[in-house]
Formats: structure tokens, sequence, C-alpha cells
């Protein structure tokens, strides 16, 4: 990866402030007034804590063809990789419900699990409360670019 250093390959040991994880929270409640989904109107926004403090932020944008929307999650993620990031601290997550935690669907767990196991995801409610999980607890036993390499069976060994 470019000689940037991923989280699979690094382990966080620290933890963010109460301060930091709201703020997270704040910006990702701010994303999400930017979303565009005129059909579910599902609003959801992200913060994505980079390793150096930097904040990328991200909302989802629904299309008439539904398998072609972003999620709030991906685009954050995007955009930080898109400007050289590729290793994370922390996720913010928000949305309207205010009865639970919004949690992202399985393809932004696997996409968030691109980029290592050991860092953090904070759920949240309108409210500012969250939950906090690790993204290997949000997707235990998961497929990532290390398996890729794992030994296989050649065609030659039937």
């Amino acid at each position: 990866m470019d000689g940037v250093k991923s989280n699979s390959e690094v382990m966080h040991v620290e933890e963010l402030s109460n301060e930091m994880v709201k703020t997270l929270i704040q910006k990702s409640q701010e994303a999400k007034k930017k979303a565009y989904c005129p059909y579910s109107k599902f609003r959801v926004g992200a913060a994505l804590l980079t390793d150096d403090g930097c904040v990328f932020t991200g909302c989802n944008v629904e299309n008439a063809c539904n398998n072609l929307g972003v999620c709030a999650e991906r685009n954050a993620m995007s955009k930080a990789v898109s400007e050289g990031y590729r290793s994370f601290k922390a996720i913010g997550i928000a949305s309207d419900m205010s009865g639970q935690f919004i949690s992202p669907c399985g393809g932004c767990r696997q996409f968030m699990r691109e980029f290592g196991l050991h860092w953090d995801v904070y759920l949240s409610k309108p409210d500012g409360s969250f939950l906090k999980k690790t993204v290997d607890e949000l997707l235990p036993v998961s497929f990532g670019p290390e398996d890729l390499s794992m030994e296989k069976v050649s065609d030659n060994e039937d």
C-alpha cells in the first residue's frame, strides 16, 4: 500500500478522549444534514479520524438505480483514501433514529475491514449518546487483504 502502514499492521491501544468522540459524533451529525436521500428519507452521516488527526466527513448519496447509492461511511473513507490516507483511528456514525444506535451495513463493515480490524466505530443516536465497537467486533471471522496472500491449492494438485 505505497509504503503506508495500514491498520491491519497496527493495533491501537490509546483511547480517544471523550472530547474527540463528541467531536466525531457532532461532525457526523453535521454531515448527515447534507445527505441526499430522496427515496429512503434515511439520512446518515459519518466522520472518519485518521491516525494523524485529520477528519473526513461523508453522507449517504442515493440514486434512482438503488445499487449505485453510496453510504456515508464509504463516502468518508473514499475521501480519505483519495487524499492518501490508509490508516484510521475511528469513525463516528449518525442517523435520525432515536430508538437505537445506527449500525453500518454489511458492505460498509467489509469496506472498513479493508483498512484493518483494530480501529473504533462509534454508533450514535441523535442525542449524542454512543456505543463503541471495533471493526473486528462488527465483522468477526472476516476476509481481508492478508487473506489474498494465503497459500492456495493449485489446479495441478488434483
